[in-house]
This record gives structure tokens, sequence and C-alpha cells, in this order.
């Protein structure tokens, strides 16, 4: 099985304010992001094939099927990883958050970038909103189920890291956003973060009355 690894993130220099919405909303953005992107780091290692498809299991979430990690050490690493990131989502410090395939020689293969901007509304007005935004994280799951129709198979012995680009001001509360003891937040290296004239294949975007985001993959043009 493929090795697993730390959390990274890179620091970005551009500032988008969410200037409308209110501080209680957050959190509720922050929690539904992160629940989204824990299935979706799922269906993309399984996807991918970043894992053999024996530990996986088929599940039901946004009411369609899904394929989730029966593994504790990947799930762990992976809820911890999100656990980290949901300060970042709830202060609006994170701006992309991207699951990194590599080969063998950790060198990035592809990147699942989910890029999250700013909101538009002062608040989470009724349930009827919440439920239209999980129709929009549905079809991103639908999206990424299918996605392996529009790339080319990764070579074998695979592994995966997720990075986290933040705002430039985020780099002075970094020790205090380091929310688990033992899982450090590091700055990314450059030959996870730089990939050679990828391909740019977008998958979905979505704009709703509390967030926005959109899925796209870079590609390396020559895998093997």
């Amino acid at each position: 099985m493929a090795v697993w690894f730390i959390l990274v993130i890179i620091f970005c220099k551009a500032v988008h304010e969410w200037p409308g919405l209110g501080c209680s909303c957050l959190p509720v953005v922050a929690d539904i992001l992160c629940e989204f992107l824990e299935v979706a780091i799922h269906l993309i290692l399984y996807v991918r094939e970043v894992y053999p498809s024996g530990i996986f299991q088929k599940r039901k979430k946004y009411n369609v099927p899904v394929q989730m990690s029966c593994h504790p050490e990947l799930n762990q690493y992976i809820q911890d990883t999100l656990h980290c990131v949901k300060p970042l989502i709830e202060k609006n410090d994170a701006q992309k958050v991207v699951v990194v395939i590599m080969d063998k020689e950790h060198h990035p293969v592809e990147r699942f970038v989910f890029e999250i901007s700013q909101p538009p509304l002062l608040s989470i007005s009724s349930d009827t909103l919440l439920s239209h935004v999980e129709q929009l994280l549905r079809a991103f799951i639908l999206k990424i189920s299918v996605c392996d129709a529009v790339l080319h198979n990764n070579p074998p012995g695979c592994s995966f890291t997720v990075l986290v680009h933040t705002r430039d001001a985020a780099t002075r509360n970094m020790e205090k956003v380091q929310v688990i003891k033992d899982f450090p937040w590091i700055v990314a290296d450059e030959q996870e973060v730089q990939m050679k004239e990828p391909r740019l294949i977008p998958l979905k975007s979505m704009t709703s009355d509390i967030v926005k985001m959109q899925l796209y993959v870079e590609e390396r043009a020559q895998k093997t």
C-alpha cells in the first residue's frame, strides 16, 4: 500500500475577503465543506486507484453511492487533515484545498484542486438553502466518480498528499491553527507544487448563497 503524507500548506499573497458573510455562518460553511471534502478525497483515491479497491466500501452520501475507505490509519489521516483545515475555512484563510497524487519519485502526476471563493449573502436563511447546496455538492461527487474517463492512467505505486493554499496573512497564526498535536503544518516542497505544462481539465463549479467552489484537475502530460 502506498504511504500517505502530512498536511502541507502554501501561502498566497492574494487576499479575498468575505465581507458579507456573518461570523456565525462561517462554522456552518466549514462543516459543510469539510464533510464534502472527506467524501471527495476518499472517492478520488478510489477512482484514481491510489489504493487497492478492496479497502473501500460502498456507502451513500448526498443520496448517491460513494466509495469510502475502511482502512483505519488512512481514514484517521484524512480526518485529522480536515480537522486542521476547518479553522482556516472558518477564518476565510483557505483559498484552495488540493489533493496531489504523486509517482514513486514523489513528483505530482495529478492535482485535484478545490478552489473556494467568496459567498454573497449575509447569512444562511433556511433549510431549503442547505438542501440546494447538498444538491450542488452531489453533482461534484458524480463528476469525480467518472473523472477517470477524461484522465490517463496513473503509474503504479502512487501516493498522495493534501496541500492547502492560504492567504498570506494566515502565516502569522499557523501555530495557533495547529489543532492536533504531532500533526504539524509544514510548507510544501517545490516539487509537490509545480507541474511542468499540465493539462487542465475542469470538472465542476457551483455558485450558492453560502459558498462558491470550482473543481479542476491538473494532469501531467507525461506520466511514465
